[in-house]
C-alpha cells in the first residue's frame, strides 16, 4: 500500500537548522521512552510481592514493553516518514499515558489468575507501541534538521544523552516514589512509579507540540508484506530466546518458535526484494559500514544491557540492595553519556566514528571482565564503582557511534528508514541482552542448586522438590526478591543460592565482556572509513524556502 497522492506529493518540511522546540521536545521524549522501558526492573521484587507472580509472569512484565518496540520501530519510521514525525511524537507520547494509566489498574494478587497480571501486560505492551514510535521518530527529526557534519554530531550527542539519561532517571524515580509514604501498602506503591511515568510522557505530549514538522514520503509506503513478515519473524524468534529460559531451549514449542522466526525472515527477505517501496531497503547493506555497525549495534548493545540486568540482579535480588542504592550503579552506567556529551559531540565530529565505537566497546568489555573478578560476598557498592563507570564511560561513547554511523551513511531522504533501522537493532540487542544473560545464569545456577541437593539431604524438602521439578523456575523465584524470601533460618539452600547466583551472574559478566570486545574489534577493524561527510553537506542545509525534497532544496 502506497500513501496517498497528496501525501507522496506533499515535500518533506525540514528547517535548516536543529530549533531549540525540536532538539527540547525530542530529547525529553527519547527520554521519557528509555524511562518507561527501565522502570519495570526497578519494580519487580514488589512485583513479586504484590502480585505473587511465577518467575515467567515476572519476566514479561518487562517484555511487555520491550517486544513491542523491537518489533514497531521500523514501522514507525515509515510513518514518520509519510504522514510527519511531529504527530507521531505527540502521539507516542500520549499512548504511553494511556498504557500507564491501565498498568495502574491492574488488580492486586495476580499469582495464577492470569486475567489479573494480563492488564499489566496489556499497559506495559501499549506504552511498548509507544515506545516504540518515539525511538525512531525523535532520531529521524534530529537527522532531517542537521545538514553538516558539525550540527548533526552536536544534535546526535544530545538526542543518545536524553537517551542514556533515561536509563538512570527511570531507577532513582522509582526508588524515590516507592519509599515516600503515599499509603496503602508498601508491596502496592509500585504504582505510583507508574502514575509518574504517564505524568512524565504527558507532559512530552506537550513539549512536543513545540517541534517543526519533518517527513520524507517520496519512495516510502506501508508495505504490510514486509511489516507482517519481520513482526512474526523477530515476535518468535524473542519468544523463543524469553521464554526458553524458563521452559527449556529443548522444548517443542521453543524449538518451533525458532523455526517459524527463520522462515518469516526469509519471507522478509523476499518481500523486501520485490515491494517497490521497501519497509527497509535491502541495498542499504551493501555499504560495508552500514553492514558492519549493524552487527556491532546488536552485540553492543546486547552487551551493555546484559551487563545492566545483571548489575541488577546481583546488586537488589543477590545482595538485597535498596531501589535508591541499586539505582547509584545506574548512575554510573548511563548517567556519563550526558557529562561526557560535548565529548562525544567533538570525537564523532571531528574525528571518525570508529574512534567513539572502538574504544567505547573495548572499555565496556574491560569493564565486565573486571566485574565478573568481584565476589558476590561483598556486600558493599564501592569495588563495583571502578568497572561500571567504564562500562558507563564506553557506552556514552558507543551510543552516539553506532547511531552516527548508521544515520550519516545513507542519502539524507533515507533518515527515516536509517533511524527505524538503527532503534530496532539497537533495542532487538537490548532484548537480547536480559534474555539471554538470564538463561545462561538461572541455568547455571539451577545445576549447582540441584547438584547440591543430592549431595546435602539437610536442605528443606518442599523447595528441594521444587528445584527438582522446574529447576529454572526455582532458579528465577529465587531471584525475583530477596533470599531471604524463599529460605528458613538454618535451610542450607540460601547460602547455597547466594553463592550459585553470584557465581551465575559473573559467568553473564565474561559473555557480556567477549560480546562488547568483539563489537569492539569489528569497529577497529571490519567497519572502514564512514562516508559521512559525502552524504551531509552544506549545500543540503541551504533551504531557501524551508522545503526540501529527497534531500536537496526544492
Amino acid at each position: 500500500m502506497t500513501a496517498p497522492a497528496d501525501v507522496r506529493t506533499r515535500a518533506a518540511v525540514h528547517t535548516p537548522t536543529l530549533t531549540l522546540g525540536t532538539q527540547v521536545a525530542t530529547t525529553f521524549a527519547v527520554l521519557v521512552a528509555q524511562v518507561g522501558l527501565a522502570i519495570p526492573a526497578v519494580l519487580n521484587g514488589l512485583f513479586q510481592q504484590d502480585l505473587h507472580t511465577t518467575s515467567s509472569q515476572l519476566t514479561w512484565i518487562s517484555d511487555a514493553f520491550l517486544v513491542p518496540i523491537t518489533l514497531l520501530e521500523l514501522t514507525s519510521g515509515v510513518l514518520g516518514d509519510l504522514f510527519g514525525r511531529k504527530r507521531l511524537l505527540i502521539g507516542g507520547s500520549l499512548l504511553m499515558a494511556v498504557g500507564e494509566a491501565l498498568s495502574v489498574l491492574t488488580p492486586a494478587a495476580a499469582g495464577s489468575n492470569g486475567a489479573s497480571i494480563a492488564v499489566l501486560w496489556t499497559g506495559q505492551a501499549l506504552a511498548g507501541i509507544g515506545a516504540a514510535v518515539l525511538f525512531p521518530t525523535t532520531l529521524a527529526m534530529v537527522a532531517a534538521g542537521t545538514h553538516d557534519v558539525r550540527s548533526r554530531a552536536k544534535g546526535i550527542a544530545i538526542w543518545a544523552a536524553g537517551l542514556s539519561s533515561g536509563g538512570f532517571v527511570s531507577p532513582l524515580l522509582g526508588g524515590l516514589v516507592t519509599q515516600l509514604p503515599w499509603g496503602g501498602s508498601a508491596e502496592a506503591s509500585w504504582r505510583w512509579a507508574f502514575v509518574a511515568v504517564g505524568i512524565l510522557a504527558l507532559a512530552s505530549a506537550l513539549i512536543g507540540t513545540a517541534a517543526a514538522n519533518s517527513s520524507s514520503p517520496e519512495g516510502r509506503s506501508l508495505d504490510w508484506g514486509g511489516q507482517v513478515t519481520i513482526a512474526v519473524a523477530l515476535f518468535a524468534l524473542l519468544f523463543a530466546v524469553i521464554q526458553g529460559s524458563t521452559t527449556g531451549f529443548s522444548d517443542g514449542t521453543i524449538i518451533g518458535a525458532f523455526v517459524v522466526a527463520a522462515v518469516f525472515f526469509v519471507l522478509f527477505l523476499v518481500a523486501e526484494r520485490r515491494s517497490t517501496a521497501p519497509l527497509l531497503r535491502l541495498d542499504l547493506f551493501s555499504s560495508r559500514a552500514f553492514s558492519v555497525n549493524s552487527i556491532v549495534t546488536v552485540l553492543g548493545m546486547f552487551a551493555f544491557l546484559g551487563t545492566a540486568y545483571a548489575t541488577s540482579i546481583r546488586l537488589s535480588a543477590i545482595q538485597d540492595f535498596s531501589p535508591l542504592e541499586t539505582a547509584m550503579a545506574f548512575v554510573l552506567l548511563q548517567g556519563f553519556a550526558l557529562v561526557l556529551m560535548p565529548l562525544t559531540s567533538r570525537v564523532i565530529d571531528s574525528l571518525d566514528p570508529r574512534w567513539a565505537l572502538g574504544p567505547g566497546f573495548l572499555l565496556i568489555a574491560i569493564g565486565d571482565a573486571w566485574m565478573s573478578f568481584l565476589p558476590v560476598s561483598d556486600l558493599s557498592l564501592a569495588p563495583v564503582i571502578a568497572p561500571l563507570a567504564l562500562v558507563g564511560i564506553g557506552f556514552a561513547f558507543a551510543l552516539s557511534g553506532v547511531t552516527a554511523v548508521a544515520v550519516n551513511t545513507v542519502p539524507p531522504h533515507l533518515a527515516g528508514m536509517a533511524s527505524g533501522t538503527t532503534s530496532q537493532l539497537r533495542d532487538f540487542g537490548f532484548t537480547l541482552g536480559p534474555a539471554i544473560i538470564g538463561a545462561i545464569a538461572l541455568s547455571q545456577a539451577a545445576s549447582v542448586i540441584a547438584a547440591q541437593r543430592q549431595a546435602d539431604p539437610s536442605i528443606d524438602t518442599a523447595v528441594a522438590g521444587f528445584v527438582a521439578k522446574a529447576p529454572h523456575a526455582a532458579a528465577g523465584a529465587i531471584e525475583s526478591g530477596p533470599l531471604g524470601q524463599v529460605s528458613v533460618p538454618g535451610n542450607p539452600l540460601h547460602d547455597i543460592a547466594f553463592t550459585a547466583l553470584g557465581d551465575a551472574y559473573s559467568v553473564g559478566y565474561v559473555v557480556c565482556a567477549v560480546a562488547a570486545l568483539v563489537a569492539a574489534v569489528l569497529a577497529g577493524f571490519a567497519l572502514g572509513r564512514t562516508s559521512q561527510r559525502s552524504n551531509i553537506t552544506e549545500d543540503e542545509g541551504a533551504v531557501g524556502d524551508g522545503v526540501i525534497v529527497e534531500g536537496h532544496p526544492h
